[in-house]
């Protein structure tokens, strides 16, 4: 999932095209939209592999602005009406919901990427979306991990063979250790940016970068990349979310 929704992520940005591999939540079960009525699904008319041009998902954290990932902005910065962020709607191919333009594009300062193994990993993995109008739906907090687990949600592929998939899942994840990351990722996983999650019976996936890591409701990480899905031996490994005036 080594970007988990990068894969073909510059392909929705008008037809441009780049390397870098993306992912899904595995081991999960069906859920339906109006459990995260503040869940973004972020795409574009121009990425036609998908179901209503998904690649990446997001939160709404205020009426007119959504939190995901960098590398599901980045490419976008300079035309924010290449990408568009749908709420509420279950089974991507089935149409309905809201759908809303972007206005502009805010990527961390900080954010580059490096190579793990030949692909590509993410450094400070993170944008804010400012939503073209605000909507009228339920925003979700930000909170700090803690616990033994977490839960991830998003539309992507359910194992890495199978890209399909493009109904909502939710799984429950374990945080795992910096040690375990650390020891997976070398010096490409930076504990003071990232934390760590998730095993080879559940995990995100192809096309969930972006989404939601949650701990007692609030966004705790974002979906940011990882080598393959629920791979022995390699968690995957989550934004932390800074103080968002950048």
């Amino acid at each position: 999932m080594f970007g988990r929704g990068a894969a073909l992520v510059a392909a929705a940005f008008l037809g441009l095209a780049v390397a870098g591999p993306a992912q899904a939540v595995v081991g999960g079960h069906e859920v339906d939209a109006s459990a995260y009525p503040w869940l973004a699904a972020i795409g574009s008319p121009a990425f036609p592999l998908r179901a209503g041009g998904q690649f990446c998902g997001g939160a709404l954290i205020a009426p007119d602005r959504v939190l995901t990932a960098g590398h599901c902005a980045v490419l976008a910065a300079a035309v924010p009406a290449a990408l568009q962020v749908t709420f509420g709607r279950t089974e991507m191919a089935s149409g309905g919901g809201i759908t809303v333009g972007v206005k502009s594009i805010r990527v961390h300062p900080d954010f580059h990427p490096s190579l793990f193994d030949g692909d590509l990993a993410w450094h400070h993995d993170v944008a804010v979306l400012t939503l073209s109008q605000p909507v009228a739906l339920p925003t979700v907090g930000i909170g700090a991990p803690h616990g033994d687990s977490g839960t991830v949600v998003g539309w992507g592929a359910t194992s890495d063979d199978d890209l399909s998939n493009t109904r909502l899942h939710a799984a429950t994840i374990p945080l795992r250790s910096d040690e375990a990351c650390a020891t997976a990722y070398g010096s490409d996983y930076d504990p003071a940016e990232a934390l760590c999650a998730g095993s080879p019976v559940a995990d995100t996936g192809e096309y969930d970068s972006g989404g939601p890591l949650l701990v007692d409701g609030k966004i705790a990480g974002i979906t940011s990349w990882a080598k393959g899905a629920a791979q022995p031996g390699y968690p995957g490994v989550y934004a932390r979310i800074p103080a968002l005036d950048f």
